[in-house]
């Protein structure tokens, strides 16, 4: 288990500098001069080249990338000459946002499409079954932006319900503001992951384990609930470390359609300026926390099963 730790240490520290490296190539082959979007059209020479001068703007490609590298070793993001704060301020102001949005999603999606999977495993073919898989594919199919327009539309706009901008004040407030956009954001979740504990359940229940636990007359319940089911979820925790790429990727519509605070929103405005540090540094961060994620979901499922850690 240390041994394939570090193996995976290695590899995810390997993952963010490769990330961060294309980012960095990928940020100033984008037209446009950070200098001009800032002192606008009109600005002379010379403030242009002061401010590339106090950006850094002035120096090779490969020297900016190595001062970038630099400052992660000293735990420096960089310096925002727009507000004049350092990047790393910026960022962990915003990041609380999208994590509550995204652990909500998921953890919502989780609480509904688990009990769904089991019902339609011991269920199978049944006419319940079939809507389960009908509603599970449409969620599937219909993007997060899409959905959360029309969620927007229907339930802020037409019937009034719930807010539809901002993020809130007070813990009551901001978990009202998060029931739409986490709906919007988890509901694709709620029809994969429930598909993927079915399949898993139906291969788990065809066990001799579980035909032996059936032969001592245990009820079907407490042979899904303690035997089948620590089995058939382990595909779903691997499954959640991954998908919280797409969660962040997610977040980014969702946050800009309601208008709230967060990472996708400042990775979105950060770009529209030609912002430099802030778009790095904020990738950074959220390329950190999936990878970190990615590694603790592969750790957890190894320690869960058995059989995984052969191997390793």
């Amino acid at each position: 288990m240390w041994l394939y730790l570090l193996k995976r240490t290695v590899l995810a520290v390997a993952i963010i500098v490769i990330a961060v490296t294309l980012l960095f190539v990928m940020i100033h082959a984008v037209p446009g001069d950070p200098a001009v979007v800032l002192l606008g059209p009109h600005a002379t020479p010379e403030l242009i080249a002061r401010l590339h001068q106090q950006m850094g703007l002035d120096r090779p490609l490969a020297v900016q990338l190595a001062f970038f590298f630099g400052g992660l070793l000293h735990g420096d993001l960089g310096f925002d000459v727009f507000s004049q704060r350092p990047v790393g301020d910026i960022v962990f102001e915003q990041l609380p946002y999208t994590i509550e949005l995204g652990l909500v999603s998921i953890l919502s999606a989780f609480t509904v499409a688990v009990p769904l999977g089991c019902y339609s495993a011991m269920r199978r073919n049944s006419v319940i079954d079939q809507v389960v898989g009908v509603m599970a594919v449409s969620t599937i199919a219909i993007p997060s932006f899409v959905m959360a327009v029309y969620a927007l539309l229907i339930f802020a706009v037409a019937l009034g319900w719930l807010p539809a901008i901002g993020a809130g004040n007070g813990f009551w407030d901001r978990l009202v503001h998060l029931i739409l956009p986490s709906f919007a954001l988890g509901i694709g979740w709620v029809g994969y992951i429930s598909r993927l504990v079915r399949a898993s359940m139906l291969e788990t229940l065809g066990e001799n384990h579980i035909r032996m636990a059936r032969s001592f007359g245990i009820s079907e319940w407490r042979i899904v609930a303690n035997y089948a089911l620590p089995l058939a979820i382990l595909p779903t925790v691997t499954i959640l470390g991954v998908g919280l790429g797409s969660l962040l990727s997610g977040s980014v519509f969702v946050e800009v359609i309601f208008a709230r605070p967060g990472i996708g929103s400042l990775i979105v405005n950060a770009v529209n300026t030609r912002n430099y540090p802030i778009v790095m540094g904020a990738v950074l961060v959220t390329t950190f926390i999936v990878v970190i994620a990615t590694t603790l979901s592969d750790l957890v499922n190894a320690a869960l099963d058995p059989r995984t850690r052969e191997g390793l």
